[in-house]
C-alpha cells in the first residue's frame, strides 16, 4: 500500500486547485495552509520548479477525535493534498493515505478514524 493516492485530471492547474478545495469542503475539510513550492524554491534557492502546491486540509471533527485518542498526533496533521503539474503538463492530485501514516503511531484505536478520513479523501479524488 502506498503512502498516498493520486489521480491525473483533465482540468488545467488553476481549475484543479479550485475544484480540489471545493471537493474538500464537501467532505468537511477546510484548507488551513497552502504552500506554493514553486514560489518558495524560487525565492529561497533561486531555482525553477514546476507548479506544485501543498494544501493542508483539516476535518475538525476527525482531527478532534484523533487528538483525543493520541495527544501528539498533531505532528501528522493536517492531511496534505498536493496539486502539481507534471513534466508532460499533466495535472496530478495526490492525497495522503491516512491508513499508512497512522501505522507509525501504533494505536489501534486510530484505525477507524484513519479509515473514515481515507474514504473522504478518496471521495475527493473520485470527484475530480
Amino acid at each position: 500500500m502506498k503512502y498516498y493516492n493520486s489521480k491525473i485530471v483533465s482540468t488545467n492547474y488553476e481549475e484543479t486547485l479550485l475544484k480540489v478545495v471545493e471537493e474538500l469542503k464537501k467532505e468537511g475539510f477546510g484548507v488551513l495552509t497552502e504552500i506554493d513550492v514553486k514560489a518558495t524554491l524560487k525565492i529561497k534557492l533561486e531555482v525553477d520548479f514546476r507548479r506544485y502546491k501543498i494544501l493542508g486540509a483539516c476535518n475538525p471533527p476527525f482531527a478532534y477525535k484523533a487528538l483525543q485518542l493520541e495527544e501528539n498526533l498533531g505532528v501528522l496533521l493536517p492531511c496534505n493534498v498536493i496539486v502539481q503539474e507534471k513534466e508532460n503538463r499533466e495535472i496530478q492530485v495526490s492525497v495522503v493515505n491516512p491508513l499508512i501514516s497512522m501505522q507509525a503511531v501504533n494505536n489501534e484505536a486510530l484505525v477507524e478514524v484513519a479509515t473514515e478520513v481515507s474514504l473522504k479523501l478518496s471521495n475527493v479524488l473520485s470527484k475530480l
